[in-house]
């Protein structure tokens, strides 16, 4: 493959010219309600051009090895049309690697007779919790990415992906009232991780059960508590989006906001993307432009003190590439996307954030959100009130709603309990979803927040 790469970049033309060839092998299983609604096989080869002259890139894709030069050209002449003054590439060292996946368990070693069969059981572990149960999506899925990168500058690299994710929705009914429970796991390198939820399923449509009896939630300001997993999406959703650098560069209103140097949270506040991380949904050895992971800080120490890159980013804004350039398959062009981000850990305990609270809110795990530039909504899986420091009934219909420049400024503490939600994640962008990310955080603490209830 390295042979046949690196003849066809010969004579590209191009001020910059790389190739990415991918193979890939994945199963899916889906659920709805008790009934199989899918399930198969699928492999695929292909993969891309990317040329940059003068500022404009050329971009091709195929699903055919042969006339791979004839396919360079192409872009390059694309890339041409699309010229504008000056190409600017933060410059990367070319490495020569191969990365192979580290694997205790293959879930390629596992007959899909296998997955079916384990995925049966968990489906109904969670439909004979009540009958109450009225629906349900559950998932499983596993995906093998063998790629190969070339580019123009020297640099050829091989790596091995293999990500496994499962979980599902379970959605109660009772009396008109409808509420929902989640759980999911991701994997990277132990299928054995996959087995014996049988009780995590369980949970999530026992929680949907218990949540038909609970209290509204009353609309206000409160003093909220958030649990690692919402934490972390909180993270990921309103202020790691805003981190990317494409959304900088080309937005003036953010560039007046997001200064290095400029304070958003208070000293102990401190987050990080890294895609360096170990076994992580979001990790690798190297991005899709072939440049190295690394860890990222974002915010240290309550200042803004860095954002995530690919190449083109770092060299229009004079900074250095982060390792945050991907695609999610060769049919689309990398560009900047998060990898495992999270809020590292404070010093204090998780009694000490619930134990001067007066009157507040506990909200764990999260069903679903959005985002509009600094402006966020999230909707809360599970929610109980807190009063006089104790833990108390459980509320449903709990979202919470805010500024997250405001809202960072507003954590008032950060436990010590860090963990990386077992879920992973998806994230979309630019139509490219859902990539593999990770999240993580502790418990923390909003001195204010909004929440939406009735």
């Amino acid at each position: 493959m390295r042979d046949i790469i690196e003849n066809a970049l010969k004579s590209h033309g191009a001020d910059y010219c790389e190739i990415r060839i991918e193979e890939s092998a994945a199963n899916n299983i889906q659920y709805r309600g008790r009934e199989l609604e899918e399930i198969g096989i699928s492999t695929g080869l292909g993969g891309n051009v990317r040329a940059v002259v003068k500022g404009g890139w050329g971009f091709v894709t195929f699903n055919d090895l042969s006339d791979l030069p004839d396919k360079v050209s192409l872009a390059v002449r694309q890339a041409r049309l699309a010229a504008q003054d000056e190409t600017k590439l933060a410059p990367v060292e070319p490495v020569v690697d191969a990365v192979a996946a580290k694997l205790v368990e293959d879930p390629a070693s596992v007959s899909l007779d296998d997955k079916k069969r384990m995925m049966d059981e968990y489906v109904e572990a969670a439909w004979t919790v009540s009958d109450k149960v009225r629906t349900s999506q559950i998932y499983y899925s596993d995906s093998r990415r063998r790629a190969y990168f070339g580019s123009s500058e020297g640099a050829y690299i091989e790596q091995d992906q293999v990500r496994m994710r499962l979980g599902g929705v379970i959605t109660a009914r009772s009396n008109g009232e409808v509420q929902q429970g989640r759980m999911s796991r991701s994997g990277r390198t132990d299928f054995g991780t996959m087995r014996g939820l049988h009780k995590e399923f369980e949970t999530a449509a026992r929680k949907a059960v218990a949540l038909l009896d609970a209290k509204p939630a009353k609309s206000g300001e409160f003093v909220v508590v958030l649990d690692p997993s919402l934490a972390s999406v909180f993270i990921h959703e309103a202020f790691g989006h805003l981190s990317e650098s494409d959304h900088v560069y080309e937005n003036p209103k953010l560039k007046e906001i997001l200064v290095l140097g400029r304070e958003f949270g208070r000293p102990f506040l401190n987050v990080a993307d890294s895609g360096a991380e170990a076994s992580l949904s979001g990790s690798f050895a190297y991005d899709d432009e072939g440049t190295p992971a690394r860890k990222n800080y974002l915010i240290r120490e309550g200042r803004l003190v860095g954002r995530l890159h690919s190449r083109e980013t770092a060299g229009k804004m004079g900074e250095a590439p982060t390792g945050n350039a991907r695609a999610i398959t060769y049919r689309f062009p990398p560009i900047v996307r998060m990898t495992n981000t999270s809020i590292e850990p404070g010093d204090v305990t998780f009694d000490d954030l619930v134990a001067d609270v007066k009157e507040g809110v506990y909200v764990v795990n999260w069903l679903g959100g959005q985002t509009a530039m600094e402006m966020f909504t999230f909707r809360a899986m599970e929610a109980y009130a807190i009063r006089e420091g104790r833990i108390e009934e459980p509320l449903r219909g709990v979202t919470l709603t805010g500024n997250v420049f405001e809202t960072l400024a507003n954590i008032d503490a950060v436990a010590s309990d860090f963990t990386w939600d077992p879920g992973g994640g998806g994230c979309g962008k630019g139509g490219q979803g859902p990539l593999p990310v990770g999240n993580g955080s502790p418990h923390i603490r909003i001195s204010r927040c909004v929440i939406g209830g009735v």
